[in-house]
């Protein structure tokens, strides 16, 4: 493990990171939390929750297809 809740470095095709659907979960929680602000979309919070499951997807997948580049390094 890395060090880090729901990222392994086992990888699947190759690559460096699995991202879990949980900690994308357990990420928006802290931003509902804290009330946060638009994103880089501009888009609300009420926006972005108008369609929550299929937002949150769309931030799992491209943090799974993107991996260790999104997460930092």
């Amino acid at each position: 493990m890395s060090g880090r809740t729901g990222v392994s470095a086992a990888g699947r095709q190759g690559k460096p990171f699995v991202i879990s659907k949980r900690l994308v979960w357990e990420a928006y929680e802290k931003v509902k939390a804290n009330k946060g602000a638009a994103g880089v979309d501009g888009k609300s919070l009420a926006e972005f929750e108008t369609d929550l499951r299929g937002n949150l997807y769309k931030i799992w997948n491209v943090c799974r297809e993107c991996g260790e580049q999104v997460i930092g390094r």
